[in-house]
């Protein structure tokens, strides 16, 4: 079903993993798409020129999400080019990690830059546009369990994650008298190339089976939750944080498949 069909959507952060994952899901449900991405220009349009075979529009952006005055100008190009904008997805991070009394302040800075600055800025954009239209919209802020936890050795990933849940709500409130529905995806530990930065193959594989669900989410399925949110079905969802991470936030004592404690 071409549930998006006519709809018109920009993803940041889209070469790859969550964000690859959801341009592609938002172009199969009928969306043309603008893809951002800073790295792996290859991917970018490896996976454009897949749109293009579903007969979507597909523009591409190598901008880098930490700068405003890029991701305000990619807001109004996509919007120009695409004849408007529906759906804006802020998938786009960056994360350095290590104790942070120990942490390298460029990482630490650049990590809450992109990560929190740039969903801020995106998320500012796409509103814009999304009023002066006056036809509503829709917004996925992609945030994390690290909003919520204190993750050692991620502080400023975990700092960012929480002030990004803040504002996406906040936006929410204030974006009610113009129809623009703004939500909030928590993905749990999900099979993505970025995953390979701090961990190696064989670590990741025998970690996941320690998880509650025995493995890591898969790209596809978090991209999912963001298609059902941006559904114009699901037009009485607003303000609210959908997770998607096999179990992850059951009482630590559970036991993986079982019930039992």
């Amino acid at each position: 079903m071409q549930r998006l069909s006519g709809k018109l959507a920009l993803v940041t952060g889209a070469s790859s993993g969550i964000g690859r994952a959801t341009a592609l899901a938002l172009a199969e449900a009928g969306a043309d798409v603008a893809i951002n991405y800073f790295t792996n220009a290859e991917w970018a349009e490896e996976l454009a020129a897949k749109i293009r075979t579903l007969s979507r529009r597909a523009l591409l952006f190598p901008v880098d999400v930490a700068n405003q005055n890029a991701v305000d100008d990619m807001v109004a190009q996509t919007a120009r080019e695409l004849g408007g904008l529906d759906i804006f997805v802020a998938n786009a991070f960056y994360s350095d990690e290590a104790p942070f009394h120990l942490a390298d302040m460029t990482g630490f800075r650049r990590t809450i830059d992109v990560t929190m600055w740039g969903a801020f800025y995106g998320v500012r954009a796409a509103a814009n546009q999304m009023i002066s239209q006056g036809r509503g919209g829709n917004v996925v802020v992609v945030s994390s369990p690290h909003a919520v936890e204190p993750m050692p050795t991620s502080m400023a990933y975990n700092m960012a994650k929480a002030a990004v849940d803040q504002m996406a709500r906040t936006a929410a409130v204030e974006l009610l008298k113009h129809r623009i529905r703004v939500n909030i995806i928590h993905p749990g530990w999900t099979d993505t190339p970025g995953e390979r930065k701090y961990f190696s193959e064989e670590v990741l594989q025998r970690t996941a089976k320690t998880l509650p669900w025995g493995r890591l989410a898969r790209p596809e399925e978090i991209a999912r939750g963001i298609s059902f949110l941006v559904d114009p079905a699901s037009d009485f969802i607003t303000g609210t944080t959908v997770t998607i991470d096999g179990g992850i936030q059951l009482p630590c004592w559970s036991k993986r498949g079982t019930g039992e404690f």
